[in-house]
């Protein structure tokens, strides 16, 4: 069964692109906009995790995690744009688990929701730890990567395209897809870029980079993870 994680922010855009990234790792998303609905949120969804954003009228992030620890031990995150240290210890001394500091990738802040699952005891409901694709052998909370037992050396933006696509063979990828899942606004909206990575990454993983089996281009449209490489 899917962990429920609550996401808590005044801004819907947040709201909505934090939420689609997080359902699509295999979790249960459920939102709130303000402090007071966080609140009667946590007690009718009972979740296993908060995304909690500081800085929001009325009642602020440190006020809900307060009234959060009065009763719940679940796993708390704050999200914040405040960089000092002794924020960071306000923050973790009424009670947050962790504390990341916008602006930060998605993939950073999944790991941290899986790192604080575990502290809790909560197996975290995401995607497979490792993935087996062929000869390829995929470590998704190490990010490392294996073909035939050798290790490949792979760039933090190789392993997010490959990670990404490895995901869901067969599905197919647009240029900018690939920036907003893989690469989030890394390289901004420079979407020929993909191709260069992509280039670099079948010279690692491909027998024949030029006859991609692994990541193959579909014309006109983007990339995909070969079904049966």
């Amino acid at each position: 069964m899917a962990e429920t994680i609550l996401i808590v922010d005044d801004e819907i855009k947040v709201l909505d692109f934090m939420g689609a990234f997080l359902k699509n790792e295999g979790y249960e998303i459920v939102t709130a906009q303000s402090g007071t609905e966080a609140l009667a949120k946590i007690n009718e969804v009972n979740p296993a995790l908060v995304v909690l954003d500081w800085m929001m009228p009325q009642m602020n992030g440190l006020d809900v995690c307060r009234e959060i620890r009065k009763t719940s031990k679940t796993g708390i995150i704050m999200v914040t744009a405040k960089s000092d240290e002794m924020d960071k210890i306000v923050g973790l001394e009424v009670g947050a688990d962790d504390y990341i500091t916008k602006p930060f990738s998605l993939r950073e802040l999944l790991a941290r929701i899986r790192s604080v699952l575990r502290r809790i005891g909560v197996t975290p409901a995401t995607t497979e730890e490792t993935i087996e694709r062929g000869e390829l052998t995929i470590s998704v909370s190490q990010y490392r990567v294996w073909k035939n037992g050798v290790e490949m050396t792979m760039t933090p933006t190789e392993f997010k395209l490959l990670l990404t696509l490895a995901e869901k063979p067969g599905i197919v990828y647009s240029r900018l897809q690939l920036l907003k899942a893989a690469l989030e606004d890394e390289l901004l909206n420079v979407e020929r870029t993909v191709d260069a990575h992509i280039s670099r990454l079948r010279k690692k993983i491909e027998d024949d980079p030029a006859n991609p089996t692994y990541i193959q281009t579909v014309y006109g449209f983007g990339y995909r993870f070969g079904d049966q490489p």
